[in-house]
């Protein structure tokens, strides 16, 4: 459960068009006609938005993690999350513009970290540490 304030519909709208294999499952409304839950699936996993009102707001303590098999997959999804007011984080982290932490991270992140030689893990944590977007080339430099 996600909860919104008022804004369920147009996040739903708006994941179900940045991500394949996605879509509304089905709208609530309440009896003056208004959006009360949206179920929808992302990358078939179910999810239900909630119009709770102002009462919760998002917080890192929670955020969705987009396991990327390239920088190029990494890229689009960075970029569509933060379209018109996102903002990003540290270490492939980001909030969209409704507040939603997001985890961008391309496969390629778990091999370097843990790279079978601890120097070379730990040069690919300290690059990781200093980037916003993950970028693979970079993480593969570290470990090099």
């Amino acid at each position: 459960m996600l909860w919104f304030d008022g804004q369920a519909e147009e996040a739903t709208n708006l994941y179900t068009r940045i991500f394949e294999n996605s879509k509304i499952l089905k709208t609530r409304r309440t009896p003056d006609g208004k959006v009360f839950t949206v179920d929808f699936e992302l990358m078939g996993v179910k999810y239900t938005a909630l119009n709770g009102g102002d009462y919760f707001t998002f917080s890192e303590a929670f955020s969705i993690m987009l396991l990327c098999e390239d920088q190029l997959e990494v890229d689009t999804y960075w970029n569509a999350l933060l379209e018109d007011g996102g903002t990003p984080g540290n270490c492939g982290w980001l909030k969209d513009k409704f507040g939603l932490s997001w985890q961008v991270i391309p496969k390629q992140l778990d091999v370097c970290l843990n790279h079978p030689d601890p120097v070379k893990a730990a040069a690919a944590m300290k690059a990781m540490m200093g980037m916003s977007k993950l970028i693979v080339s970079e993480l593969e430099a570290a470990v090099s």
